[in-house]
């Protein structure tokens, strides 16, 4: 049965947030601050956070620099995923990753089904690893982010997590976690 076991260690990972948008400030990043405030509360430490518009040179340039960081182990970006014109993340960051995580996308669209229906069709959400990092790109909604992180990431990122969690293939972790 898939749970958290509570004999296990927990492992906190080092994370990095990313909001895109061309309207949104720190104030009013409500996206960004919740995935903050749900990672610092389950024990995760925020390695990063930045807010930048929608622009693919923007965005690489950042992402790429969290990735060469060995002290950030996961990105986290919520926006862009849509189909308005101006929602570029996916095509960003589908160029860095080495590996794609598509089980992520269908997770995250079940998941999503139980509280948006069929709307979750609108969302480009999608995860992979770059280098040895780890990249989970969100939806910009607050409720997407609280769905995702919930109802996916949470489990996903618990070292405790069974029968498996990422933290066993985060490089510091390998053999501490499973």
């Amino acid at each position: 049965m898939p749970g958290i076991d509570p004999s296990l260690t927990f492992h906190p990972l080092h994370i990095a947030v990313l909001t895109v948008s061309d309207t949104r400030t720190l104030e009013t990043d409500t996206s960004g601050a919740l995935l903050v405030e749900r990672l610092q509360a389950a024990g995760h430490r925020l390695a990063a956070r930045a807010i930048l518009p929608d622009d693919v040179a923007q965005i690489q340039a950042q992402v790429r620099q969290w990735i060469a960081d060995p002290a950030v182990d996961i990105v986290l970006t919520t926006g862009g995923t849509g189909f308005m014109p101006r929602d570029v993340t996916p095509e960003a960051i589908v160029p860095l990753l080495r590996r794609t995580m598509d089980g992520f996308s269908v997770v995250f669209h079940q998941a999503s089904m139980g509280t948006i229906g069929v709307s979750t069709l609108q969302s480009r959400a999608f995860a992979g690893q770059a280098e040895d990092t780890f990249i989970f790109c969100l939806p910009g909604s607050t409720g997407a982010c609280r769905d995702g992180w919930d109802l996916v990431l949470a489990h996903e990122f618990d070292s405790r997590y069974r029968p498996c969690s990422i933290a066993g293939q985060i490089p510091r972790l390998r053999g501490q976690a499973a």
